[in-house]
């Protein structure tokens, strides 16, 4: 075998991924406020770009405001936690600063008002103490009974049952302010079979308690009407906001899809440089290159822009298109959807499609959804058709509703029900589907009544 040195030359294709299309792949990712800061970046090291308005952000803020979070659609908004009946109300002050002008209404020396502000301090978000008492003596260096004097002064305060110690005790504290009578069994059942409540397991309570299951779950909807988290209204947690990308609105009989683009400045060529470019001496020739440079950056920007445009109003009129059962009817009638079904009506990668969709919302008349909402698995029917996952939750969500409590559905039941309606699916997905829309097992839900 004879090696050596020679040139020659050879054709072959591969993929690269240039600037441009990476910040093409770039801008569809974002979502709007995503995009927004993007965008503030571009405006500022690219001196070409203009925009015919400044991004106001307080607007953008009102118009958040206005749009609702996916998960608190209109065709879901029953709550998923009983407890949970503070979850949306948020207070302009924080826990601490709410407690400390409480405190200082109350006559206490200089000293107690010392630990009483180390004390709620240490309360976490939902109001507990987090420390013992005797590790808040030692690193207060005060007396042990001079503290747990104090932390009963703030348990006094609002919200009632802040400053627990557990969960036991912050119902405790919620139960010495009802008006009403309160059965004396309630607080050995808190103080030791909350997991068994948790768990459906009334009647051995009851046998515990020797009382009747009846009176067990009339003590379990007192329970049910505390606050076991009293400190989370007073959240400083930042709310999290939705701007719709696009919005589908019903116009006679059919839906129109209007992408979104009041949230987005309108960008365009700095005149001044377009100018200078025109007039600009040849001799010039590394001011020239900057222009060009940021030119061409700037109309590739515009050209991503509207790209993502239009990408994402041909997915969602795909979309609209293919989940018009939906739109018509709700959930109940949802089919299942793909994104390789969706990219080839649309004649795009199934990769585009869901860069398209993640982190994008939708406005519909039934309430704002993410686009990845509607792609969704599904399960045979005796027709032949698919049905989607979301509409089998929702059939279960509405059997589960409608039953008779004394005599809650099993998973098996469920199954069988289902099945009766056409629809082939197996127990183990129903209790699948069932866990996932946060709804408790027959056990738990059945009611013990007189």
């Amino acid at each position: 075998m004879q090696m050596g040195y020679g040139l020659w030359q050879e054709q072959s294709q591969r993929l690269v991924m240039t600037p441009e299309l990476r910040q093409a792949i770039t801008v569809l990712q974002f979502s709007s406020l995503e995009l927004l800061e993007y965008l503030e970046g571009e405006l500022a090291v690219n001196p070409v770009i203009e925009s015919d308005q400044r991004i106001d952000w307080s607007e953008l803020a009102r118009m958040q405001r206005d749009s609702s979070p996916a998960r608190e659609r209109a065709t879901m908004s029953e709550s998923r936690d009983e407890w949970d009946v503070t979850a949306g109300i948020r207070q302009s002050k924080s826990l601490q600063e709410h407690l400390h002008d409480q405190l200082r209404l109350h006559k206490l020396s200089p000293d107690e008002l010392r630990i009483g502000r180390w004390l709620i301090g240490n309360l976490d978000d939902n109001g507990y103490l987090t420390l013992s008492l005797p590790e808040c003596a030692t690193s207060l260096k005060a007396k042990l009974e001079h503290v747990e004097a104090v932390l009963k002064t703030i348990q006094t305060l609002e919200p009632t049952g802040v400053g627990a110690r557990d969960l036991s005790e912050c119902l405790r504290l919620q139960l010495a302010e009802l008006e009403t009578k309160v059965p004396l069994a309630i607080y050995p059942l808190i103080d030791h079979y909350l997991e068994d409540v948790a768990n459906g397991r009334i009647t051995r309570v009851a046998s515990a308690l020797s009382v009747t299951p009846a009176d067990v779950q009339r003590m379990v909807d007192l329970l049910k009407t505390l606050d076991p988290k009293p400190g989370r209204m007073y959240s400083t947690e930042t709310p999290h906001y939705i701007v719709p990308d696009v919005y589908v609105e019903k116009v006679g009989h059919d839906y129109v899809v209007v992408v979104n683009e009041k949230a987005l400045p309108k960008l365009h060529i700095n005149d001044f440089y377009r100018n200078m470019l025109n007039t600009q001496d040849p001799s010039h020739k590394e001011t020239r290159e900057y222009i060009n440079g940021k030119l061409s950056g700037a109309l590739w920007l515009m050209k991503s822009l509207e790209q993502r445009r239009q990408t994402i109003y041909n997915v969602t009129r795909a979309v609209v298109d293919m989940q018009r059962g939906f739109f018509d009817h709700g959930i109940s009638s949802m089919k299942p959807l793909t994104l390789r079904q969706v990219a080839e009506v649309v004649g795009l990668h199934e990769s585009t499609v869901s860069r398209a969709t993640t982190g994008k919302y939708v406005q519909t008349p039934r309430g704002v959804f993410e686009l990845k909402y509607f792609f969704n698995s599904g399960v045979q029917t005796s027709s032949g058709d698919g049905a989607a996952a979301e509409s089998i939750k929702a059939e279960i969500r509405r059997l589960i509703t409608s039953e008779n409590p004394k005599k809650p559905l099993s998973d098996q039941k469920l199954t069988d029900l289902l099945q009766a309606q056409g629809i082939e699916i197996a127990r183990r997905t129903v209790a699948k589907y069932r866990e996932e829309e946060g709804l408790p097992s027959s056990s738990q839900r059945k009611r013990y009544e007189d």
